[in-house]
């Protein structure tokens, strides 16, 4: 336990050192909730004040960013120069490597998601009960653990030149449909609605709009979960012999 802690540790400060996770985990949404939240001072979403759908949607966009979008490039990289084989040398266990990289998308993952939370309350005056902010708060970081799982599953599957395309791709795909950067309506919310990124946000809008959590919303998270663990490990197992 102490070498993957370790491991994690040392994920964590290479992570607050890279000015391109930095951009898109605080900085970009930071920007997008100050320059949105006073322009819809009376519009809704989802059945809630805009302001608040947009806070618990740009809280996602920065968890979500960096546990995809680095998390993958990184480990391609990393399994490409030889790094994972020299740790198997180590007497660290097999899976430390996977479980720090996981830890440290959950740790850094927090800084936005309070951030935003925080610009939400005191920016746009989004007004709820304690409980509340601990629930978004806390969906939306064990969300980061879907993204931080497929990371893991594409980072071992493919090269660097590859994986920044592919993370991309998926990751603009799933916060687009997934209702990340505007409210969904008609056929694009019926998409939506089978994306984790949209109900990951519904799972904050419903508890600010009714204090409940919607059944749906709880089973296509888990199944998404569940599935890119399935790819994550399958992933680590094919590349086992050749990291």
């Amino acid at each position: 336990m102490g070498g993957t802690l370790a491991l994690a540790k040392i994920e964590i400060m290479r992570l607050r050192r890279n000015r391109r996770y930095m951009m898109l985990t605080l900085a970009l949404p930071v920007v997008l909730y100050l320059l949105v939240a006073k322009q819809v001072q009376h519009v809704t979403a989802y059945g809630v004040p805009y302001k608040a759908y947009y806070m618990v949607a740009m809280a996602s966009l920065g968890a979500f960013a960096g546990a995809l979008t680095s998390n993958a490039q990184r480990i391609s990289q990393e399994r490409k120069d030889g790094w994972i084989r020299q740790l198997r040398l180590t007497p660290i266990p097999p899976q430390s490597y996977v479980v720090a990289k996981i830890i440290a998308s959950l740790a850094t993952s927090i800084p936005s998601i309070l951030l935003v939370l925080l610009l939400g309350r005191f920016y746009g005056d989004v007004q709820l009960a304690g409980w509340k902010w601990v629930v978004i708060g806390v969906a939306v970081w064990a969300g980061t653990l879907i993204f931080a799982a497929l990371a893991v599953a594409i980072g071992y599957r493919y090269m660097p030149d590859t994986v920044q395309p592919m993370t991309m791709f998926v990751y603009l795909i799933m916060t687009f449909l997934g209702g990340v950067w505007f409210a969904l309506g008609g056929t694009l919310q019926k998409i939506g609605e089978a994306l984790p990124t949209y109900q990951i946000i519904r799972v904050g809008t419903d508890v600010i709009f009714n204090g409940t959590v919607s059944v749906t919303s709880i089973v296509v998270i888990a199944a998404w979960l569940v599935g890119f663990i399935v790819l994550a490990w399958l992933s680590v197992r094919a590349t086992a012999e050749t990291v």
